[in-house]
């Protein structure tokens, strides 16, 4: 029979691994910023980070090569582009235009997003009246983090639409994910995911007319950032992050997802020195309010989507 002290000592640990992953998706941001300073383009930004990843996780999980059906291969690379491609060249570039902090928390929408995208695809699932209100917060908070970026003459809401597109994007790869996490392993997943978004991103390169210089990779902070975003944030994250799911249930795991804008937007105003007006602050607490509302009045069986691992 095992002791409540031991159980409770391994899952510390766990709750541990979750914090550590959390901390690395929200200082993420950060690092795309500095390698856009120094003239990288959101998506070699993206394509170097995930080549690290997809190279780790082949060694890690070489096999198998493919899935069971061509049809899931199919779902495969749309994962590839809703949770690959699309999504993070979208958050690249909207980092360019608005504030890290405005991206970090408005991206926080997509599990919120992702709740609804699963009550309406899934004729069963209802939406409660806790996640309506809770939708309803986030959203005006998200107008209020456009708000402050628009009043600061050297950031665009564009970037914050980016973000939200983003946001939109990985939803829709949560929702596509859901059969196929029942079936594939975590690893198996996160590789095929890699490798069809390295892929469905070479066009996005080719269509930029500049070009990456050796030199560039080898200044000790580019090299530095490249190396933290590929593996760590996108690969010992992942396999902390997915210990925590394991051991802990996606409801305790995602809810340290919260966590992840207020890293960034300590991060930003440390380091990057950005100024975040008091609408900024108010859109951080109404989103993370309506987040949190979202999940703790609107449970139902099924609406509980597995949340952003960046």
């Amino acid at each position: 029979m095992k002791s409540p002290l031991r159980d409770n000592s391994s899952n510390l640990i766990f709750h541990v691994g979750a914090l550590i992953a959390v901390t690395a998706w929200g200082a993420s941001f950060i690092s795309t910023k500095v390698l856009l300073n120094n003239g990288l383009t959101a998506v070699e930004i993206y394509l170097l980070r995930f080549i690290l990843a997809y190279l780790f996780t082949l060694i890690i999980c070489p096999k198998p090569l493919f899935s069971n059906s061509l049809r899931d291969e199919v779902m495969f690379m749309l994962c590839g582009v809703c949770g690959g491609s699309v999504y993070f060249i979208a958050e690249n570039i909207a980092v360019t235009y608005t504030l890290v902090s405005n991206v970090s928390l408005i991206v926080t929408l997509s599990p919120l997003i992702t709740t609804i995208l699963v009550a309406v695809l899934y004729k069963s699932e209802k939406i409660s009246r806790g996640v309506v209100i809770g939708s309803l917060i986030a959203l005006l908070g998200v107008a209020c983090v456009i708000f402050n970026s628009s009043m600061n003459l050297q950031v665009n809401p564009l970037g914050d639409m980016l973000a939200l597109l983003a946001a939109v994007c990985w939803a829709i790869y949560s929702v596509i994910l859901r059969p196929l996490s029942g079936i594939y392993s975590t690893w198996f997943v996160s590789r095929k995911t890699f490798f069809y978004g390295v892929v469905t991103a070479l066009p996005f390169l080719f269509l930029d007319s500049s070009h990456l210089a050796f030199s560039t990779l080898m200044r000790p902070e580019v090299a530095g950032n490249l190396l933290f975003l590929g593996l760590f944030a996108s690969l010992i994250a992942y396999l902390l992050w997915g210990s925590a799911i394991k051991h802990l249930g996606a409801v305790k795991s995602g809810n340290y997802l919260y966590f992840s804008p207020i890293v960034t937007l300590i991060l930003s105003a440390w380091l990057l020195g950005e100024h975040i007006s008091l609408f900024g602050y108010t859109g951080c607490a109404l989103i993370l309010g309506g987040v949190i509302a979202c999940e703790k009045l609107g449970k139902r069986k099924g609406l509980s989507p597995d949340s952003n691992p960046r």
